[in-house]
């Protein structure tokens, strides 16, 4: 199976959105990613459900909705969750994790736990029967343009390890943060699945979408 492009609409040009999100639906990736952030849990503001509704309203394409939001329960209602998207949840931003990733499964969504660099993998343990995918950062969130963690591809292989030692194979592993085509191709190796594509392979400035998005399909 070959792995998944999200693209992160974060790194669009909103200039262009509409054009390029035709040209995404050419490529046919599986997502567009999009990054919740409250300027708490992260110290940066971006998108938010209103823009949201106005993508919803020219693609079918499923959304990737990564809340980088404090006590999430508080607002999970806002974002019109669907069948087939994905919704991810960090474990450090509240202590009813469960409750949460219960409820966008009740809102027909796929739940999944997203662990921040430094969060050990086991952290997730308790709610591998509620979640779909762990997106696993790659990068500290908050911000575009950042470098490889180091300890990153390592992160992933052991947690390709552990879902599998546990039998948990079914559940996918995302990677969020510098998915460059030379790092895709070191993530899908270590076992990444679904690629959050950003500023590294996709929105390169002076770089055509399509042959953008071509060459990320081939490295994954």
């Amino acid at each position: 199976m070959s792995g998944k492009i999200s693209p992160s609409i974060m790194c669009a040009d909103f200039r262009h959105l509409e054009d390029d999100i035709r040209i995404l639906e050419q490529v046919g990736v599986e997502y567009l990613h999009f990054d919740i952030m409250d300027g708490s849990f992260v110290p940066n503001f971006t998108l938010g459900p209103d823009l949201m509704k106005s993508i919803r309203e020219i693609t079918s394409i499923p959304f990737d909705i990564h809340l980088m939001i404090q006590h999430p329960e508080n607002h999970i209602t806002l974002f019109d969750i669907r069948p087939g998207d994905l919704v991810s949840v960090h474990q450090e931003s509240t202590v009813h994790l469960q409750r949460v990733l219960q409820k966008i499964k009740d809102m027909g969504g796929k739940a999944a736990v997203a662990l921040n660099p430094a969060t050990p993998i086991y952290n997730a343990e308790e709610v591998l029967d509620d979640i779909a995918a762990v997106l696993i950062m790659t990068v500290n969130p908050g911000f575009a343009g950042q470098k490889l963690v180091p300890a990153a591809l390592k992160k992933i292989a052991h947690m390709k390890r552990y879902l599998h030692e546990y039998g948990y194979d079914h559940i996918e592993i995302e990677v969020d943060g510098n998915v460059s085509y030379e790092n895709a191709i070191k993530m899908r190796e270590a076992g990444a699945d679904i690629f959050v594509a950003g500023t590294s392979s996709l929105f390169i400035k002076g770089k055509d979408i399509l042959e953008s998005a071509l060459q990320l399909r081939n490295c994954i």
